[in-house]
């Protein structure tokens, strides 16, 4: 990773990001790495009635600022949620534009035995249009029917913090399970044991260029 500057978060929603390589992002912004987020939901079509349309584009804006992405590196699209299968040309089309802008050195995304039928297609169109670059799939254990852990990368507990304090940032959210902050620093312990590490993050190796 030290010669990979330049990185790019794949989110299918707002908070998978975070979910799944928030402790990374933090260590990545704090060593000094150019970090892009690109969440391809703000679910403006499937929120609940009693919040407005825009609620998760706000929230997603304050987590990533936490985690220190500048604002200028944050990008929303709005496919519906759970269609993605119907939009996969014009998703495919929008990550090759931004192949081309940002010109990442590595990016990370869900892991391909992801269930999610968002997921899918993120992973899949994900890899078709950054082929020749590495790619890291993330893992987000609720949707995962399996997961290989070929790749760790260490995090202190400033960095699970930043992860915490930016997930809290999602209010609409807080009454999912997988938004627990014990879950989540439990599960950064138990990778970390992995490794010999305070904390860490796993991810499967999908593509690695050097």
């Amino acid at each position: 990773m030290q010669n990979k500057n330049k990185i790019l978060i794949l989110a299918p929603h707002t908070d998978d990001g975070e979910l799944g390589c928030g402790g990374s992002i933090s260590r990545f912004v704090e060593e000094g790495k150019e970090v892009h987020y690109v969440a391809f939901s703000i679910c403006t079509r499937s929120l609940p009635p009693h919040l407005a349309p825009d609620t998760l584009a706000k929230e997603v804006k304050v987590a990533t600022k936490i985690l220190g992405i500048p604002g200028s590196n944050l990008v929303l699209f709005d496919f519906d949620v759970r269609r993605f299968k119907e939009y996969r040309q014009d998703i495919l089309e929008e990550l090759i534009k931004l192949k081309t802008k940002i010109q990442p050195e590595i990016v990370f995304l869900p892991i391909s035995e992801d269930i999610h039928q968002d997921h899918q297609v993120i992973a899949e169109e994900g890899l078709r249009a950054f082929k020749n670059i590495s790619i890291l799939g993330y893992e987000l254990p609720w949707n995962n029917l399996s997961f290989n852990t070929q790749c760790f990368i260490k995090l202190n507990e400033g960095n699970i913090k930043k992860k915490i304090d930016a997930l809290n940032a999602y209010d609409s959210q807080k009454h999912r399970s997988y938004l627990n902050a014990d879950f989540i620093k439990s599960l950064a312990t138990v990778r970390g044991v992995q490794i010999n590490s305070p904390f860490a993050e796993a991810f499967e190796i999908i593509r690695w260029v050097i």
